[in-house]
Formats: C-alpha cells, sequence, structure tokens
C-alpha cells in the first residue's frame, strides 16, 4: 500500500531557508507606541514615509487607542436597539400617527 509522501508536504510557496537577501530588504520602519482606555498598550510598525493615524484598534479588546497615554481616546458610545416602532416614532408625531391609524381603520371598515 502507498504511503503517499511527498518531499514537499507541509511546505508553502516562498517558504524556505533564503530569508532576506532572496526577497529583498524591508522598508525602514518606526515602532508608534498606543494606549487605550483599558490601559493595553500597543506597538505597531510603520514605514517611514506613512502616515501614523490618530487612533488605532487596540489587538487585545478592541477600544480606540491612542498615541498620549495620559489622553486616550473615548470608546464609542453604543446604541440601544430600536424597534420598527420606535424608528416610525421618529418619522411622525403622535398627531400624525392617528389620522394613519383613523384612515387606515375607515379603509377596513369600508367606510372610504
Amino acid at each position: 500500500m502507498a504511503q503517499g509522501r511527498s518531499g514537499i508536504r507541509g511546505a508553502r510557496i516562498g517558504s524556505g531557508p533564503m530569508g532576506e537577501p532572496e526577497r529583498g530588504d524591508l522598508a525602514p520602519r518606526r515602532a508608534v507606541s498606543f494606549w487605550c482606555g483599558n490601559g493595553h498598550h500597543s506597538r505597531p510598525n510603520f514605514a517611514l514615509e506613512a502616515v501614523v493615524p490618530e487612533v488605532w484598534d487596540c489587538p487585545r479588546c478592541g477600544l480606540p487607542a491612542g498615541p498620549d497615554q495620559d489622553n486616550v481616546p473615548a470608546a464609542p458610545g453604543s446604541t440601544p436597539y430600536m424597534t420598527h416602532l420606535g424608528y416610525v416614532r421618529q418619522r411622525r408625531s403622535q398627531e400624525d400617527g392617528e389620522i394613519l391609524l383613523a384612515e387606515a381603520l375607515a379603509k377596513l371598515r369600508g367606510t372610504i
């Protein structure tokens, strides 16, 4: 019975012992520190010519992180779940709703 073994088992394209000389040198980089509201510290690397963002998502908790440890960005507020009726009430006043209800009831009763 054949074992089906291959010489490239578990290897992926581009991997190998070549390393940096084969692939080329990395662009010059700098590490930038970011802190989130939970006190997590992350240091992502950016290319020297890249624009560093003001806000970075914390890889641990997902909160926004900023470069100033003493002045971290505020977490975005979450909006509560709103029902269909809640959205309707945003668009219509109570008086408009009563007028529409009266028209719908009149259509059901056959008076219109």
